[in-house]
């Protein structure tokens, strides 16, 4: 066996959090040993509730092995093949159940219709905090969403290499401005870090895992679970294309949030940010993204469909925690910041 690379410490890596239940706490045991020792059993996956805090956060854990990772975590645990198999078990749960929940199909042109039709009198997140948001209501709510925003684009670019022709260069085009265009100032993540310093939120990526619930995790490991394998590249570009066509009247909504309470420049201006950029984005999607993807594989249809709707039931279920726990008048979080 070669001897191991020491593995230098990166100031940007995360802290491991505290264990949510069993299959948390097996993970959480392995990540602080060396790789190649005993992995949790991946019996342990068959009784845990697929959409749980304890599994959501044990995959969050072996997904964000391929970020940034943990301090203190040896780095060759990102290919270690006991931790691979529990992984699996917790995907197969995981999709097992997001698929028992919504429609089968494979009518994307229907689905993503569906995604343009806002109810008049709409009563969302977004709408809330526009209306009703106090401060702390938003700081809670970045406060989450830093989990998905500080690292918004890269599981996406994970299908770059699974995709080409029109679909590719398409999906390049819309990703380089997620990316800042080539200025570091004007990267989507920096911005809403800009955005969390306004709102008096601590920046370190991954600050806030311990306060997320199940409901915000589910949104980003589904993201990163569909990023990482060939076969759902349908699934994670139905994914993109719901993020990028449901954004801008969303974003409108949340600027028009920051503003009337005061929030701050920064703040405002993120979300000012993509009322204008992903309504173009909304239109290069659909016609070269999805429309060069299906003309070079027709047979991927299911999974876009699939796709589209998993985005949408895991939004809607963080949506009905966010309102139930604001209207009660209590933190959404799991502890308050």
């Amino acid at each position: 066996m070669q001897d191991r690379i020491p593995h230098a410490a990166d100031a940007r890596e995360g802290e491991l959090p505290p264990a949510r239940g069993e299959v948390s706490e097996g993970v959480l045991a392995a990540l602080r040993g060396p790789a190649g020792g005993p992995a949790p059993d991946p019996g342990a996956v068959r009784t845990a509730d697929p959409l749980g805090d304890d599994l959501q956060l044990a995959l969050y854990l072996c997904y964000e092995l391929h970020y940034r990772g943990f301090r203190g975590v040896d780095p060759a645990w990102e290919w270690d093949p006991g931790l691979l198999a529990l992984r699996q078990a917790m995907e197969g749960r995981f999709l097992d159940e997001l698929r028992a929940r919504t429609e089968g199909g494979a009518d994307v042109d229907a689905a993503l219709d569906a995604l343009l039709v806002e109810p008049v009198d709409g009563d969302g997140v977004s709408h809330f905090l526009r209306d009703k948001g106090e401060l702390w209501h938003l700081r809670e709510y970045a406060a989450q969403r830093s989990l998905y925003h500080l690292k918004e684009a890269d599981p996406h670019a994970w299908v770059i290499p699974r995709l080409h022709g029109r679909a590719k260069a398409a999906f390049v085009a819309v990703e380089y401005d997620e990316f800042g265009g080539g200025r570091p100032e004007r990267v989507h993540a920096r911005l809403f870090a800009d955005l969390m310093t306004d709102l008096g939120l601590d920046t370190r990526y991954g600050r806030y895992l311990d306060h997320a619930p199940a409901e915000m995790l589910a949104n980003v490991t589904l993201m990163s679970l569909l990023g990482l394998h060939r076969v759902h590249r349908g699934a994670l570009v139905g994914h993109f294309a719901t993020v990028e066509v449901t954004s801008s009247p969303g974003s409108r909504r949340l600027a028009e949030a920051m503003r009337r309470t005061g929030a701050g420049p920064a703040a405002e201006h993120f979300y000012a940010e993509h009322v204008t950029a992903d309504a173009v984005h909304e239109q290069i999607v659909r016609r070269d993204v999805i429309g060069g993807l299906l003309s070079d594989e027709p047979a991927l249809a299911p999974d876009v469909a699939f796709g589209i709707a998993a985005t949408v039931h895991l939004e809607d279920r963080l949506g009905d925690h966010l309102l139930g726990a604001w209207r009660e008048g209590v933190t959404s979080l799991r502890k308050p910041l």
